[in-house]
């Protein structure tokens, strides 16, 4: 069996504002997987991967990238990561012709016909400034130039919030492409939980600065499931099994942390597979 390889851990890492605070988080991306970083906006995500970039220093800890720390490093490492962001990083006035210039001289393995193909496949003018594309074509100029240094991981957040699902669409297809190829890995932070369903390997949960759940995406869902009941059916289901559950007019419905056992132990009730938006929720609820 061949060795896992992580390109990113995460060990007991503190980061602490004051009024907020990444609570000893530790997880692992192994290469050639696509990790779904999930949570809801203000859990830590967007903290967490300016950590993993060494964009900002953690209070305690240790995050490895290729498996050497990122302390004093970052610059030599980040030539094998490809960042696409939220926000576009470029001036509104720069056109892809600039925008290649100034690449040039930021990366070592920039490759400039590599670049202009991806405009080509993306129907990206190269010289209209990217202020006045849609948002839709900024995210595919990003991803452009983070395909375009030959990275290693990709890492990526929220890179389909706001586009229309054909765009999105598109996206997944071009990062399913991506990992194909040489073992290349993801790391995507997403609150678009559909997304990650379609393409994920792993999952990373975050809520409130610390990680919730983290694992193998399939095995998660095969695990977990929605149980359906009476109210006065709660009080009948082990505690054990329950992470959370919501009450309507209309009975209960229970999130169980196996199905399996749920469905041998209570054949009367209705339970159903979960899906991964629905699982955040529950857990988030869970505090409540």
């Amino acid at each position: 069996m061949d060795e896992v390889i992580n390109v990113i851990e995460l060990k007991d890492v503190v980061k602490d504002y004051g009024d907020f605070k990444l609570d000893k988080i530790s997880f692992a991306v192994p290469e050639g997987s696509v990790c779904g970083f999930i949570g809801q906006n203000g859990a830590g995500k967007t903290t967490t991967i300016n950590l993993i970039l060494d964009v900002i220093k953690k209070d305690a800890g240790e995050v490895l990238l290729f498996g050497q720390p990122v302390d004093g490093k970052s610059a030599s490492l980040r030539e094998d990561v490809g960042v696409v962001f939220d926000e576009m990083g470029f001036h509104d006035f720069m056109t892809g012709k600039d925008i290649n210039i100034m690449m040039k001289n930021i990366y070592k393995n920039w490759d400039e016909e590599v670049f202009f193909d991806y405009l080509k496949r993306f129907s990206l003018p190269s010289k209209k400034p990217c202020g006045k594309f849609s948002r839709g074509m900024r995210m595919k100029l990003q991803i452009a130039v983070a395909l375009s240094h030959h990275a290693k991981m990709l890492i990526m957040d929220e890179p389909t919030s706001g586009l229309d699902p054909i765009v999105r669409n598109e996206m997944i297809n071009i990062f399913r492409e991506f990992v194909v190829e040489e073992d290349h890995t993801i790391l995507l932070s997403s609150h678009i939980t559909g997304d990650l369903e379609k393409i994920a390997d792993e999952v990373v949960f975050i809520d409130g600065g610390r990680i919730v759940l983290s694992g193998n995406k399939d095995e998660i869902l095969e695990k977990h499931g929605i149980l359906k009941c009476k109210k006065d059916e709660l009080s009948k289901i082990s505690e054990s099994l329950i992470v959370s559950f919501e009450e309507s007019s209309f009975g209960a419905e229970v999130l169980v942390n196996d199905r399996h056992a749920a469905a041998k132990l209570y054949p009367d009730m209705l339970i159903e597979p979960a899906l991964l938006e629905q699982i955040m929720i529950f857990y988030v609820n869970k505090k409540r």
